[in-house]
This record gives structure tokens, sequence and C-alpha cells, in this order.
């Protein structure tokens, strides 16, 4: 809200701003040929249509000098306009001493003369002439005294005139003074004279910057510097998706194939599910970009579908693939066992899709508009995934035939001859008790030590929004970022913004004071580099103030600052009526979090109590679902746990290329509790699916579990194997907002699936029996009959 009342208060606070950084590479101080170049460029850039302006930072800087110069020579003139006024003073006082003095004497002698002039009248004798003439000479002389009077007090009016001047002079002078001291150490060219910041202003907010016109900016920048100039620029001016696809992804991207050819053994069966994968982005991708011109959306949001696009594309092809190979080795004929895996896994793969495009389009709930456009991005990279396995899929391997197979599978198959009546139901290679079977105590506490151990670091995590100083140190972001930090400060990377809201408009010079007021209480304040007033509202009702911060935008000591200042704000509420607001990065990252733990178990509840209810529709039991929700829980907070060690603490930095350890992307947890919690339930139905038909079937508790933990788990821990790979790729991205997501999607996954769901939850199960499986009678004929993984459809295909 308050960033909203900024653009409407303050219009120009409002436009998007980017910083060009230029430094001496001889480490000479700029030239006056240098400075000209500089400016010239500048005014260039400021004639691209869509900048507003391009502020050159000498002329900018040498106006501030002028300032404090003129200030400082304005408290000299003061002093000397003050000292010539006690003067003034003085010599007025002296005069109108002198004057009383001559008027005593005056008076004294006038009524000398008059008694004189009465005595001589009454006693008739002469002389009364000659006094007649003393008294007129005598009134003459007061007359002119009274004349001085009259002067002496038309200057006292011009002296003390003066003095109420030389008042309010001294009054602005402390208000200036004030003001520049809290100012002191602001500059925007550093004191070395190597390093200066120009200010690049757009038409329109920096979300709205289109990648095109910060690119012309850039070009024209790089074109036009003087060669013995190093010029960087700011994270605003420079991300892109360019290049989304980097080395680290596409490394990703080739172990999953290697996976695939392991487990397939035959190149044109594994580079189908790729293809495929790739298919599904493609089409996401289109459809997303597509709708940016209607759908306001920020360069970010793409990234989340791509990355789901491509593990989850590779997944469920793999699921129906698998199960159309398998058939085919049991001797199905090649089109009818098309329509059974499709029938089968494409169906199980169609609710496995529903539980993840539920967990991401519920990010909607959190009320963030970008984080419910990334969900939504990411729900459809899902839909178009589950489209493409159910339609592209079985279409190419129509087309491939036979040649999934091996040419030994092949040879084998001839061998036997294919048997139109060959059972499609699929039965475990082994039934040795798996190990959470034979020792359910130990692998469970084993299993929740660890993630307890994994999950400790979590307790101090903290969040944030990227800056400059987490890119790449390549990157001419990162340099720009570490340039302005060691020529200005780490606070001039993000400034806070106060806004002071008065009860009613000032007079100017009340106004000015207020702000020196204002801007006093604000450097007063711990972690506080410098304040600069930053302007006045047209109605005068709101004071804007930039609030420079000793340390970075992602500082704990700066969002402390944060804190402070909206507690300053309560304070001059009481005092002066005035009440004050505070936004800027750290603002934002506090805000943002706030809102997203305000929102965190509404989005977690309605995701929960969603796939608990299809969990216990499709496996017909209470406690399953409930022991799927747990393991869930206990992934979730290992994985923060990881995430916070790796990316906040710096531990195994350099492997996983962390050039800045820091707080968290302030969304990252939100997302990676969506998308873990749709995987985590694929997971499980492809496990727990085909516990629950071999208990329907007759098997006990403990067969069950073995058998289908013997029937699914190859499947589980390719697919799983896949998405680490998929994911980890995108951890040693060149974005480095991808990085954490990558990571602790790709730590989800591992923990989830080989921790979770391969040990703990039959370990658990286990330890239940067949309580495991209770349900209400009552619920039990309420629920339909869901056949997820098309078990009806396997036996009508027997008895056929």
């Amino acid at each position: 809200d308050l960033v909203y009342q900024l653009q409407e208060t303050f219009p120009d606070a409002g436009r998007g701003v980017g910083q060009a950084v230029f430094r001496k590479a001889d480490s000479v101080p700029f030239t006056d040929q240098e400075k000209a170049e500089i400016a010239e460029l500048l005014a260039s850039v400021q004639q691209i249509s869509g900048v507003n302006e391009a502020l050159d930072p000498f002329d900018a800087q040498a106006s501030l000098d002028q300032q404090r110069a003129d200030l400082a020579q304005g408290a000299k003139d003061l002093a000397q306009g003050q000292l010539d006024l006690v003067a003034g003073q003085d010599s007025i006082d002296a005069s109108l001493a002198e004057l009383a003095d001559k008027k005593a004497f005056l008076v004294e002698q006038e009524q000398a003369v008059l008694a004189g002039i009465e005595q001589l009248s009454t006693e008739g004798l002469p002389g009364v002439d000659q006094l007649q003439a003393n008294l007129f000479e005598v009134q003459a002389g007061l007359a002119q005294i009274q004349a001085g009077e009259e002067q002496l007090a038309a200057a006292q009016e011009d002296l003390d005139a003066g003095k109420t001047e030389a008042l309010l002079a001294q009054r602005s002078l402390d208000a200036g003074t004030a003001l520049l001291d809290a100012a002191s150490g602001f500059g925007i060219v550093s004191s070395d004279g190597l390093t200066a910041l120009a200010n690049i202003y757009f038409d329109v907010q920096i979300s709205e910057i289109d990648e095109a016109l910060a690119g012309s900016v850039v070009s024209l920048i790089k074109e036009l510097t003087p060669s013995s100039v190093q010029v960087e620029f700011s994270q605003s001016l420079v991300f892109s998706l360019d290049g989304l696809l980097g080395i680290g992804e596409v490394i990703g991207l080739l172990v999953a194939a290697l996976v695939l050819i392991v487990m397939l053994r035959t190149f044109i069966g594994a580079g189908l599910p790729v293809i495929a994968a790739i298919a599904g982005v493609a089409i996401s991708a289109a459809i997303t970009f597509a709708l940016s011109s209607v759908i306001e959306m920020t360069s970010t949001t793409p990234l989340l579908g791509i990355m789901l696009g491509l593990a989850v594309g590779i997944d469920y092809s793999l699921f129906i693939l698998n199960r159309h190979r398998r058939q085919l080795k049991s001797g199905i004929e090649l089109h009818k066992s098309i329509g059974l895996a499709n029938g089968t896994s494409g169906n199980a793969v169609v609710f496995a899709g529903v539980t993840v495009i539920i967990a991401l389009l519920a990010l909607n709930l959190t009320g963030v508009g970008f984080l419910g456009l990334m969900g939504s991005a990411g729900a459809l990279s899902i839909v178009i995934a589950v489209l493409v396995a159910l339609s592209l899929v079985p279409a190419v391997l129509g087309l491939a035939g036979m040649r999934v197979l091996t040419k030994s599978e092949r040879a084998k198959l001839q061998e036997l001859g294919a048997s139109q009546d060959a059972s499609p139901v699929e039965t475990p290679a082994s039934t040795r008790p798996v190990l959470a079977n034979r020792h359910p105590i130990l692998v469970m506490v084993s299993v929740i030590a660890a993630l307890g151990i994994l999950a400790i670091p979590a307790s101090s995590l903290r969040l944030a929004l990227p800056d400059g100083g987490s890119e790449s140190p390549d990157s001419t972001a990162n340099k720009s970022y570490n340039l302005i930090a060691d020529s200005f400060g780490s606070g001039a990377n993000g400034n806070l913004v106060a806004i002071a809201q008065l009860p009613e408009s000032l007079e100017d010079l009340e106004q000015l004071e207020l702000q020196a007021t204002l801007a006093t209480e604000l450097s007063s304040l711990a972690s506080v580099a410098s304040v600069l007033p930053a302007g006045v509202s047209e109605s005068g009702t709101e004071l804007m103030f930039a609030v420079i911060p000793e340390a970075g935008p992602t500082s704990e000591s700066t969002e402390q600052l944060v804190f402070d200042i909206r507690n300053l704000g309560a304070e001059l509420e009481q005092s002066l009526a005035v009440s004050m607001e505070v936004t800027g990065i750290a603002a934002i990252n506090i805000d943002m979090s706030k809102k997203l733990a305000d929102v965190l178990p509404l989005y977690l509840g309605t995701v929960i109590l969603l796939s608990l209810v299809l969990l216990i529709v499709v496996f017909r039991s209470l406690l399953v679902p409930l022991i799927a929700t747990g393991g869930f829980l206990l992934t979730v907070f290992a994985t923060l746990g990881a995430v916070v060690a790796v990316y906040q603490w710096g531990w195994l930095a350099d492997l996983f290329g962390v050039y800045q350890a820091g707080p968290l992307l302030s969304f990252l947890p939100t997302i990676l509790i969506g998308i873990t919690f749709g995987l985590a339930m694929d997971y499980q139905l492809f496990l727990v699916s085909g516990m629950r038909e071999a208990y329907v079937r007759g098997k006990s508790a403990n067969e069950s579990i073995n058998y289908g933990m013997h029937l699914g788990r190859a499947v589980v821990v390719a697919a799983a194997i896949i998405m680490i790979a998929v994911f980890g790729g995108f951890a040693f991205s060149h974005l480095a907002i991808m990085k954490p997501m990558g990571f602790g999607l790709a730590m989800g996954v591992l923990i989830d699936a080989f921790l979770v769901r391969l040990l703990l939850m039959p370990a658990v199960m286990t330890l239940l029996g067949k309580s495991a499986w209770w349900i209400p009678t009552w619920l039990d004929r309420l629920l339909p009959d869901v056949d997820v993984e098309g078990a009806k459809l396997e036996r009508s295909h027997i008895q056929a």
C-alpha cells in the first residue's frame, strides 16, 4: 500500500531506476575530458525513448558540494551580519545616550532661561529680549535633538527588522546545517575521485522496464564510455532470461538421459521422455510468453514452469513408457500394450499431475501476485506435461514399435512367441522383505534422527529478495554492487524510503525545520549512514526522506533499522503528531516475509486438506494419508535445513557456486513446500497403490508392503534420480535466483524419495500392520471407487 501511495504522492519516486557505475581503470581521478565525455553520453541516453532522465554524477556532485559551500559561506555571512547588528545597536545606543545628555542639559538651560525671563518681567528690569533670544537658541537645540531621536528610532526599526531577518536566517541556517549533517558522507562521486554513480530514470516502474529498452541503454553506454573508464551496470539493467538453459541445466538433462539409457538400455526409449519433456516445455513456455502481452508478469514468471516441465515431463513419460515396455516383454501385442499403458499408468499420471497442480495453483492463496503467477505458470507446465504424456508419447510409441526394447529383449520375444493371452498384471521379481520391513524400528528411528539433525539449520532461516551481491563474480551486476559498496558504502545498494505524514501543511521555514528535526531523528538511529530529504508532496503534508543504511539491504542490521524507523514513527505520532512509514528493499523483505508467513497456514492447510481427501479416496485408508503427510513435513524441514546450511551459512559454498552467503529468497519456502508436497504424493501413489492392490487381493499387511515396494521402487528410484538431476542442474544455473530453488527441489526429492518414501513410510506401515488400512465402514461406503492405476482394466484384459 505504501508503494502505491508513494507512486501517487511522489510520481517521480515511482519511476524505475537503473545505475551505471563508472570506475577509473588507471586509478587516476577522472579528468575534465572524461567527465565531459560521460556527461555527453548520458545526455545521449536521455534521448532514448522511454528514458526520463540520466543524471550526470559529476554535475550532481558539484551541485551538492556547492550547496555545502554556500551553506558554509552563508554561516560566515550571517555571523558577520550579526556582528554588524551588534555594532549597529551599540552605535544607536551610544548616540541615544549622547542625545539624552545633551537634551538634559538643554532642558535645564531652557528652564533657567524661562525662570530668568519671568523674574525680569515681574520686576520690570531690562534684558528680557536677550533671554528670549537665548530661549529660542535652546529650543532650536532641543528640536535638533528630537530630530536625531526620530532618526535613531527609524534606525532602530531597521535594525530590529534586520535582527528578525537574521533570526529567521539563523533558523534556516540551523535547519540546513542539520540536514547537511544528516546527509554527511553521502555522495555520487567517491571521495578518491575514482568512482561515479549515474542514475538512469525511466518513464515506467522498474517491473515494467522493457528488456529491449534496458538493453539499448546498456549498449549505448558501453559504446560511448571512454576506454580509460570501466563501466558496470546494476541488476535492474542487465537481468535477462537469455540463455535460460546454461551449462548446469544441460548437464542435468544429460544425467537424466544417462539414467534413462542405463534403465532402458535403448537410445530410442531413453530419448522419448527427454523429447516429450522438451516439447512440453516449449509449448508451455510459448503459451506463457504469449500471455505476457495481456497479463503483467515479472521476468522470473516462466522459470518455475520450465524447471518443473523438464523434470515432470520426463518422469510422466517414463511411467507410461516403462509400463509399456514391461507389457511388451510379457507378450502383450504392441497397440494393445500402448492402450493398456495409457489406461493404467496414464491414469496414475493424471492423478499425480492433479496433486502437483493443486499445490501450485494454491500459491495464488498467498495474495502475492508474482508468486501466484509463478504457480499458475508452473501448473500450466504440469498440465501440458500430462497432456503430452497421454497423447504424444503413445503416438511416438506406435511409431517406434518394438524398438523401445533392446535387441536381446526383442530376440527373446521372438523365441518365445508373442501370446495374445499374456497377462499384463505385474508381479515383482523378488519377494524378499525390504530393509524397512525387516527392521522397522531401527529404520524409523534412524531416518527421523537423520532428518531432525538435517533440519536444525532451518531454525535460523532468514528471508530476503536477491540483490546484485548474489550474482556471479564475473557478472556486471555483481561488479556494480561491489563497486558501489566499496566506494559509497554497502547501504548505497538499497536505501530505505521514509514517508512522514503531517496533519496539515506548514509555512516554508516551519516545513524546513520539521524536515531537519525528522532527518536528525532518523540519522540518530543505529546503522544509519546518511539521511537525505527527497521531496515534499504538492499538498505539503507528506515529506519523503532517503535513508541510507550502513550495511547492505539484506543484512540483519538493516532489517532491524526498518523496525527502528517504524518504532520512531510511533514516537513521533505522540510528540509531533507526525506519522512515519518506511519502504525499500529491506522493508519489502520484511513485509513480504510477514505476508507469506501469515498466509502459509492457509496455504498449507488447503494443499494438505485437498490432497488428504484425494489420498483417502485412492487408498481407502485414514492412516496411510496421514503417514504420507507426516513424512512430507519431515521432508520440508530437512530440506529447508539443507538450503539454509548451504546458501545462508555458506557450507559447501564453493561446490555449489554460492558467491555470497545470505538470506534465502523470500518466496522459496512457499514454493518448496508446494512442489515437494505434490511430488511426495506422486511417489506415495506409485509405491502404495501396489501395496493397496496386493492387500485387497488377500495378501497380509507385511506381504503387501514388500509387494508394493518391489513393484514400484525401481521406477520411483529412476524418476527421483531424474528429478534430482534436472533440479540439481538448476542448482548450478547462471541465474542466481534459480540456484537455491534448484538445490532445494533436488534435495527435497532426494530426502522424500529415498529416506521418507522408500524407508520411513514402509517402516511405519510395518509397525501399524493391517491397522494402516483401517477405514470406518460408513466412510468406506461413501467413498467413490477410484481406480487410479487401472487395476480393473488389467483384470478385464485377463478375463478377455
